[in-house]
């Protein structure tokens, strides 16, 4: 197979690719350059190289972006005689995004597993390529559900190859293995140039254009086709006018399709203003349009379209060229016609959506459509795809009243979804026609919420506190429930609010009296609760307990709970009360998956990560800490990395979290986030504690412990003071702190905190120190904090060794040591290993074979097969493929020189529980 002209590198990298998917893996890569350097081309070339594979693709369309799911049907349509094979529920959310079935909105993750289980089931057969052009322009929910593919094809034999253009909004892609695309050199540009000229050019006008063209290869073959004689000047014009590259070649497309008959532009713009390129469609359209398809013949042969399985462009800049080109009258009559002969039973939303696009003037019939289809899209594809059709469906209402309401649905829909930027106009909107008193404080109530979804400072708060007082004579519900999230607004502020904070919003709170029992809401009693904590914790624990049994016992997924979920876990940690933070931060996770709402998938992935990381479950909340990085920078949400600066202060990665700590405090300053600087100096404390440095922990918890009213951080701060104020002498104002835990702890009465009290109380009465010690461990023993209980054997053995209890203190040093390391907390780790060594006794060594080591996925994976859990379900739980799972597992039989499943209990009993290692 022939190499292209001046790519012999990129080729070989795509060859390279293809021979190790025929190996049995699976290989991700992202072409990317600016338009026109040849990805396109690249992407035809190993199309042509892996053609007796299977063979999937799927173009983004800048006019499809809005329809959820678009890009992923273009991609697996091909693949669904496979969806029987997948699980029940990854079936069942896969018929659902396709339209086969009707069910509740799918989980985005579910969605992405079984996008991944239906591509290694079809790769079974033969290897799998997956070919996507124009990724910066697939839909979101298409774009995410390939990013999640993308991360977790191990060993399926799938090649996932996408071409993207530089810098036009295709984050979701970053971190993917990547190969930029550059022009072509003189050399190569040259003879490329002069085989598509088709009259003399002077030699060194033939400098200057290749010299303008950057090499774009493009240019360099589309644009001489578009020249006329009277262009080149006898030979020594330049043709053109000095605009951009793309702008030259869409003209290019242009000026060719001038010359083409009026009906096959007509037939040729219906291609391109529906991207899904169904023949059979085309047909149809062809037959209302009175047109026959001869009528697309001259466009073939002009090079613009081409006829395979699908109607396609030559490039995708051809397709943008022909719509962009077409008069607008003729555009609406294409999409009118597509909409016309879609199967409104079928695929009634598509049909909704050309019908918006064939007008311009406002339709009830149509915005009335769209409402509908919102509500069938919010079930299909989350909120994003919601918020897109009631943007339309407001943008379209010819009666003002009618239209304020769909605004403000769509102003909301858009906050919830995470698509800050269209927020402002729907409420322009809004605010033009007629309002009453609550759409003002409804318009009030968005903009509150666009401030706390786009950054967490005071100003969010005080708009939330400002609306919550405005709905308050005119709906009591909607009225506590921002009291709520004025809260939730306080709570991020922390320390660093100018006046007005929790107290405040408690004062403001308490008169909007609790309804009666028969109408309380978990939600009002979460707002209670968090009212009482302002006033006396004590008291407040009653009602704190209550509001988490509702919220608990709340386990119907259809009922709005979901922005309770991230209060009821803050609420749930302010108690001490692992269990519920567990399950609600997980609930809250599952959910703002399940729904797309990209506002509350950072809260969610922020409270989760930390209670994995107590439980000692830093696997698991690695995959947190990096899903936070790559979804929520897809999405384009600054969300602060908190979680990822308190797994990496547990695990004891210097380097990485001094950094990343520093970076998130001066950003959490700048955007009035004093909570995050709490979470800040606490992280840094743990980290020094761990490292035994105590008079950096100490001023890193005395930061951390400066404002006592930080809720849940400062509980976490006030061990962490403790502890070091005693290792670096200062006993006074370690009781002080203890003083304070106790009151808390006493109130609470968990097992967390009795357990964290026992083990501070034993730091400080070294006559009491030993019963305080075995309490602490009894207590922390029965919670769901590992990581706190393996603290307390190693401060229990320090003890011990100074009280010159050797063999004692390696017991408790030993069961330390084994802790740290089997859930990857290496600075721990290495403290109790220091300490061992000053016992007499010799700690074993764990990196030196590093290549039996098992990594944290492999341990995972270890675990959960050895406690009975199917590959299948090993998959489902992980978010990885069975296939992948099968090569774990082979890795993880060959490390630990077993050959079935029976051996791994007593395999990872003799591998330390497993010994993890570091990738």
């Amino acid at each position: 197979m022939g190499k292209l002209v001046g790519r012999l590198t990129e080729c070989e990298q795509l060859d390279r690719l293809a021979s190790e998917v025929l190996t049995g893996a699976s290989r991700v890569l992202v072409l990317r350059s600016e338009p026109g350097m040849g990805k396109s081309a690249l992407l035809g070339y190993l199309s042509q190289r892996v053609a007796d594979w299977q063979v999937v693709s799927a173009v983004g369309a800048e006019s499809e972006m809005e329809l959820a799911y678009s890009g992923l049907h273009q991609l697996c349509a091909p693949l669904l005689d496979h969806l029987d094979e997948l699980p029940t529920e990854q079936r069942e959310a896969m018929a659902t995004v396709f339209g086969l079935g009707n069910g509740p909105v799918p989980d985005r993750f579910l969605v992405g597993l079984g996008t991944l289980t239906l591509m290694a089931q079809a790769a079974e057969q033969r290897p799998l390529a997956c070919i996507v052009d124009d990724a910066q322009w697939l839909d979101q929910a298409s774009a995410q559900v390939l990013a999640f593919v993308a991360r977790r094809l191990v060993a399926e034999r799938v090649a996932l190859v996408c071409a993207a253009r530089t810098g036009a909004g295709d984050s979701v892609l970053t971190g993917l293995p990547e190969l930029p695309v550059y022009g072509l050199s003189d050399r190569d540009a040259r003879p490329l140039l002069l085989d598509n000229l088709h009259g003399p050019l002077d030699a060194a006008v033939i400098d200057q254009i290749v010299a303008e063209s950057h090499g774009n290869p493009l240019a360099l073959l589309e644009l001489p086709r578009a020249w006329r004689e009277t262009d080149l000047a006898g030979g020594f014009g330049l043709p053109g006018d000095s605009q951009a590259i793309a702008g030259k070649i869409e003209r290019s497309y242009a000026r060719r399709l001038e010359l083409l008959p009026a009906e096959t532009q007509l037939l040729t713009l219906v291609v391109a203003a529906d991207p899904v390129g169904d023949p059979a469609l085309i047909r149809r359209a062809a037959d209302a349009l009175s047109v026959t398809m001869a009528a697309m013949e001259p466009a073939v042969d002009a090079g613009i379209i081409r006829v395979h399985d699908r109607v396609e462009f030559a490039h995708p800049l051809a397709r943008s060229s022909v719509y962009r080109a077409a008069a607008t009258a003729d555009r609406r009559r294409a999409h009118q016609v597509l909409a016309e002969v879609i199967d409104a039973q079928a695929d009634p939303d598509r049909r909704a959506w050309h019908r918006a696009r064939a007008t311009d003037i406002p339709d009830e019939d149509v915005a009335a459509e769209l409402e509908l289809s919102a509500d069938r899209a919010a079930a299909r594809a989350g909120l994003a795809a919601a918020a897109a059709f009631l943007t339309r469906a407001a943008e379209l209402t010819p009666l003002r009243a009618a239209q304020t309401r769909r605004a403000l649905a769509a102003a909301s829909a858009n906050v919830q979804a995470g698509a800050f930027g269209t927020v402002q106009s729907m409420l322009t909107i809004a605010e033009s026609g007629p309002i009453d008193q609550l759409q003002r404080a409804q318009i009030e109530l968005v903009r509150a919420q666009l401030a706390f979804g786009s950054g967490r400072g005071e100003e969010a708060m005080l708009l939330m506190l400002a609306a919550a007082r405005r709905l308050q004579p005119l709906s009591l519900e909607l009225a506590r429930q921002t009291y709520l999230d004025a809260f939730s607004a306080a709570q991020f502020a922390g320390r660093l609010e100018e006046g007005v904070g929790t107290a405040e919003v408690a004062r403001a709170a308490q008169s909007a009296a609790l309804p009666p029992d028969a109408e309380r809401t978990a939600g009002d009693l979460l707002l209670d609760a968090f009212i009482a904590i302002t006033v006396d914790h004590a008291d407040a624990v009653p009602r704190g307990r209550e509001a988490l049994a509702a919220l608990l016992g709340d386990t119907d997924p259809a009922r709005d709970t979901l922005r309770w979920l991230w209060q009821g876990c803050v609420l749930a940690l302010e108690l001490w009360d692992d269990e519920s933070a567990y399950i609600l931060s997980e609930r809250h996770l599952q959910r703002a998956r399940k729904t797309g709402a990209l506002t509350e998938l950072p809260l969610a992935l922020g409270s989760h990560t930390p209670v994995l990381v107590f439980s000692g479950e830093l696997a698991a909340a690695a995959s947190l800490a990096e899903e936070a990085r790559s979804v929520l920078g897809s999405a384009g949400i600054a969300e602060a990395p908190y979680g990822a600066l308190i797994l990496g202060a547990w695990r004891g990665q210097v380097r990485e979290t001094k950094d990343l700590i520093d970076v998130t405090k001066r950003a959490a300053t700048s955007r009035g986030e004093g909570i995050g600087v709490a979470i800040c100096e606490y992280s840094r404390a743990v980290l020094y504690n761990g490292l035994g440095q105590y008079d950096e922990a100490f001023e890193a918890a005395r930061d951390a412990c400066a404002d006592p009213k930080e809720m849940v951080a400062h509980n976490w701060a006030m061990a962490e003071l403790i502890e070091s104020a005693v290792r670096t002498g200062r006993a006074d104002l370690a009781q002080e702190t203890l003083t304070r835990l106790t009151r808390k702890a006493q109130a609470c009465r968990t097992d967390w905190a009795l357990g964290i009290e026992a083990r501070s109380q034993a730091l400080l009465n070294d006559e009491d120190a030993e019963p305080k010690f075995r309490e602490a461990i009894e207590r922390l023993g029965r919670a769901r904090v590992r990581a706190e209980l393996a603290r307390a054997h190693l401060l229990y053995g320090e003890w011990l060794r100074r009280a010159k209890r050797r063999i004692d203190a390696r017991e408790e040093l030993t069961k330390a040591e084994e802790m740290f390391a089997a859930m990857g907390m290496e600075g721990f780790a290495q403290r109790a290993r220091r300490e061992l060594l000053a016992t007499g006794a010799t700690p074993r060594k764990r990196t030196v074979d590093t290549t039996n080591e098992l990594t944290a996925q492999e341990a995972l994976v270890a675990r959960l097969a050895r406690d009975g859990m199917s590959n299948p379900q090993i998959g489902g739980h992980l978010f990885l493929s069975t296939r992948t799972v099968e090569w774990h597992l082979s890795k993880i039989f060959a490390k630990l020189r077993i050959t079935s499943r029976r051996q791994l209990r007593q395999a990872l009993a003799n591998h330390d529980q497993p010994i993890i290692g570091t990738t």
